[in-house]
């Protein structure tokens, strides 16, 4: 009988928390065990501004998931995102060891530690080191190495970097909130782990997660990661210019988005009326639904034109056969997809969570690609527990964070 495996996934966003406990045999099915949602508090743009408060919103979370769970959450996985982070591609090259000059997993292991020896400032860390591919003697575009035979091993990768401070200080409101950090992951590294295919991966695809404060941008070709970025406007920035432009309190036009909002606003009808509620008046006042709409679409346009620019940017454009994928809560709003193939000329999917089974309910919608990614991360670094026997820590940091830890789960 398949062994079970059982983790837990903290995603610490700008407007919501979300922490899910969740097990998977060795069949590779994800069941969702446990859900704690909690508004935010303390976080703004993905960075921590308040401690105490950051702890309470984690607390009150961690909790909600460990009741309807029956776990005890003693550690998971994090998810990072933030203006902090940035990101480079490096090579690491190295001798095979042996004398059959067969390669091993710790020639590949010498590898990647010689990509990750590179000039950073003492401010920075690395979070991430990703291999995107191997060449050996000048064969590149090995996907795994070991077992090969060669005199020279090299590979290329993905090195993903954070403020120490803004790293710490997230580090710090988990552990104070009762939880050991088992490993922090990059925000669209996790979300691409719920919703993009592998077949996009290989054809080239940009991943935007527009979350409530960042947008998490993933470039995938051939497979692999080969940019990420994190731009620092959001679903809040949205609903903020709704709040500005119909003179209406943050609350009333954060709930006028989720009811009434869309992107394209050509799609509707002209004398289509909704009821407001502005500054000075408790009385609610008509007004064309279409001026919601013009205030979003503006916005959402500005989000789209700066994810192709910091693509083209990095030099990718041309390079994204499958197109776009959108989720995070913004990509929810009608009429994003649209927009976003008008502005871009590619193809544009809204994106959900998938392949995940159990207490999906609350979670199946793309303002969760990030909390389901960090689960589904987790559960594939978790090896099957034995009892007594230790296991390796998660691969955030592969060559620099090989660590022994006990089960992170404990029944009650």
């Amino acid at each position: 009988m398949a062994k079970e495996r059982v983790a837990a996934a903290i995603d610490v966003g700008t407007t919501k928390i979300c922490t899910l406990v969740g097990t998977s045999d060795r069949d590779g099915e994800t069941q969702v065990i446990g859900v704690g949602i909690t508004p935010s508090r303390g976080i703004r743009k993905g960075i921590v501004v308040n401690i105490d408060e950051t702890v309470e919103s984690v607390q009150a979370s961690v909790e909600k998931a460990e009741r309807s769970s029956g776990y005890r959450v003693v550690s998971a996985y994090v998810g990072i995102a933030g203006g902090h982070v940035s990101s480079t591609n490096n090579r690491g090259v190295v001798a095979v060891s042996r004398g059959d000059h067969i390669i091993t997993s710790e020639d590949v292991t010498r590898a990647i530690e010689s990509a990750r020896a590179m000039n950073l400032p003492s401010n920075r860390e690395v979070i991430h080191i990703v291999p995107r591919y191997y060449t050996v003697d000048g064969q590149d575009g090995v996907r795994n190495p070991i077992g090969m035979h060669g005199f020279r091993l090299d590979v290329e990768t993905h090195i993903v970097t954070g403020a120490v401070t803004s790293i710490q200080n997230l580090t710090k409101c988990i552990q104070r909130a009762g939880v050991e950090v088992e490993d922090l992951v990059l925000s669209s590294l996790a979300s691409s782990e719920a919703v993009v295919s592998e077949e996009e991966k290989d054809m080239g695809v940009v991943l935007a997660d527009i979350g409530g404060g960042t947008t998490d941008i993933a470039v995938f070709l051939d497979g692999s990661i080969w940019h990420t970025a994190i731009l620092p406007v959001g679903g809040y920035h949205v609903t903020n210019d709704i709040a500005i432009g119909l003179r209406t309190p943050f609350a009333v036009a954060e709930d006028l988005k989720i009811r009434h909002g869309h992107a394209a606003p050509s799609s509707l009808a002209p004398d289509e009326t909704i009821d407001i509620t502005t500054f000075g008046s408790d009385s609610f006042k008509p007004t064309a639904r279409r001026n919601l709409a013009d205030i979003i679409e503006a916005r959402v346009a500005e989000i789209v034109s700066m994810i192709m620019g910091e693509v083209k940017s990095a030099g990718f454009n041309g390079f994204l056969a499958a197109g776009m994928v959108l989720s995070g809560g913004t990509a929810s709003l009608p009429g994003v997809d649209w927009l976003a193939s008008e502005i871009t000329g590619l193809p544009v999917r809204i994106a959900k969570p998938k392949s995940i089974h159990g207490l999906v309910d609350a979670i199946a919608n793309p303002a969760y690609a990030t909390s389901v990614g960090l689960l589904s991360w987790g559960l594939r670094h978790t090896e099957v527990e034995v009892p007594g026997v230790p296991r390796l820590r998660g691969v955030g940091e592969m060559a620099k964070r090989f660590s022994v830890w006990m089960k992170e789960l404990l029944p009650q």
